[in-house]
């Protein structure tokens, strides 16, 4: 009996990153080898290793899932990106470029011609189209309209009618439907006469002659129950349904929170419309998560690691821009306590401890309240309360971290009130990250900006300012 392997998926993507990195490295010192050859045919020594490895490689990423190759794709430098990508075969074109991140897919795009480009979105469906339809060139969107058929059309233009976070942008328009006046039986025929299922079906859709929906059949009630019962007997009426106008955030939620698989799209007037999938609400949840991340540290846009040295600059200036103009203003309260410095040098290595034990306190506080206002768990009723729960929690963290950093100070210094001074400190600096902690996310959502943007930056330079202040101020009235 053969063995089964298992492996990590992680650790085998890594694996498969591996071999077309050592493919690729093998490749192009076979091709300079060749290229110094000495002989009287070197371009036909150069051509046949060239083939050779070229043909290897290409054995490799046929072998690939179209996710793993996007990995991979986005791990490589451009030049070895575009190699590995030219030996994609043209049909899985389009899948690829929906896996890989915007920034990686603009340089995909670019090294497309039309028809290419025509063909890899001829191979999608309506709302991956739409999806990849804003970083189509226009006369090629134009292109590709017209080759599709009505329905295909209206649906694209429907997905691309709505904003990016908003339901109906995400809504997959492959669904099976069915009457709640026919029995399981017929049902049962029906399937049996598609070709396949969507994906991801795990429930059929109940509507009436109208398009209303009225219900959704489980599919593992259509095969537990007796055949001769009609579909209204078993469906269920009280399905999650969402519209179109929702907002895919607090759909994910939703999602997360009631274990779905798939879940219907209806206007206004309860039409079904479309459905929205798990594999949607994952990669929502996954985009969400990543910008939060970047926003958070000041990040503009998604950044391809391998993107030039002036689009990272770009993207990244802004905020080291304002963290300079912070830096500079904590230098300066420095400055303020040149003299108490000079008296007393124990201030200047004590005051970095002080300064960044707030600067984590605060990024510790300012996770909990971004990651609650993304759940809606915080009300205007709420807030206060919590911010009192904060200021608690900062205010027991530095009596009891300030004592410990104080009794170091003073076995370090034997100097009882510079301990009392650096608890004190302590205390203080944990209590300003705790309200700004609270504060700056709910400002910048009263002001409709994302709570998470730019708030470590925030943070992290007033509990600098602050905590320099607070300390140096303090032993210069008690200790100078």
């Amino acid at each position: 009996m053969s063995e089964v392997e298992t492996r990590n998926p992680h650790s085998q993507l890594q694996g498969q990153l591996a071999r077309v990195a050592e493919l690729l490295r093998r490749q192009h010192l076979g091709d300079d080898l060749a290229q110094r050859q000495q002989g009287d045919r070197p371009d036909l020594v150069e051509d046949l290793v060239h083939r050779q490895h070229a043909a290897e490689l290409q054995r490799e990423i046929d072998a690939l899932h179209p996710a793993d190759i996007a990995y991979i794709l986005e791990a490589l430098p451009p030049e070895e990106r575009l190699a590995v990508w030219h030996l994609v075969k043209a049909d899985r074109d389009g899948e690829i470029l929906l896996e890989v991140s915007d920034a990686v897919r603009e340089s995909l795009l670019a090294d497309m011609d039309k028809p290419e480009l025509i063909a890899a979105a001829e191979q999608l469906d309506a709302e991956e189209i739409a999806d990849l339809a804003e970083d189509l060139p226009e006369d090629v969107l134009q292109e590709l309209m017209h080759r599709l058929n009505a329905q295909q059309r209206e649906r694209v233009q429907s997905a691309m009618s709505w904003e990016d976070d908003q339901v109906g942008a995400i809504m997959d328009f492959d669904m099976v439907t069915i009457r709640e006046d026919v029995t399981l039986e017929t049902v049962l025929r029906y399937l049996r006469r598609l070709k396949e299922l969507p994906e991801h079906t795990d429930k059929l859709f109940v509507v009436n002659h109208d398009t209303v929906l009225t219900g959704v059949l489980p599919i593992r009630w259509l095969l537990v129950n007796d055949p001769a019962k009609e579909v209204a007997e078993v469906m269920a009426t009280d399905a999650n349904t969402f519209h179109p106008e929702d907002d895919v955030a607090e759909t994910a939620q939703a999602f997360e929170r009631y274990d779905l698989v798939t879940a219907p799209v209806v206007d206004a007037h309860g039409k079904l419309i479309g459905r929205v999938t798990i594999d949607a609400m994952v990669d929502v949840i996954r985009e969400e998560s990543d910008a939060e991340v970047r926003e958070r540290f000041g990040l503009r846009e998604d950044e391809d690691i391998f993107a030039s040295v002036w689009k990272s600059l770009r993207n990244r200036w802004a905020w080291l821009a304002i963290n300079l103009v912070t830096a500079f203003v904590a230098s300066r309260v420095i400055g303020l306590f040149e003299g108490s410095i000079q008296k007393l040098v124990a201030l200047a290595t004590l005051m970095p401890i002080v300064a960044g034990i707030g600067g984590n306190s605060g990024n510790q506080t300012i996770t909990m309240i971004v990651r609650a206002l993304a759940l809606d768990q915080i009300s205007s009723t709420s807030a206060k309360r919590l911010l009192r729960k904060e200021l608690g929690v900062a205010l027991l963290n530095g009596l009891i971290w300030g004592g410990v950093i104080g009794f170091v100070a003073w076995l370090l210094y034997r100097n009882v009130p510079l301990g009392l001074v650096m608890t004190a400190a302590m205390t203080l600096n944990l209590l300003l990250a705790a309200l700004m902690g609270v504060l700056i996310p709910m400002t910048l959502l009263k002001f409709d900006r994302d709570p998470a943007m730019g708030s470590s930056v925030m943070i992290t330079a007033i509990t600098d300012s602050g905590g320099f202040f607070i300390f140096l101020g303090l032993a210069t009235l008690f200790l100078i």
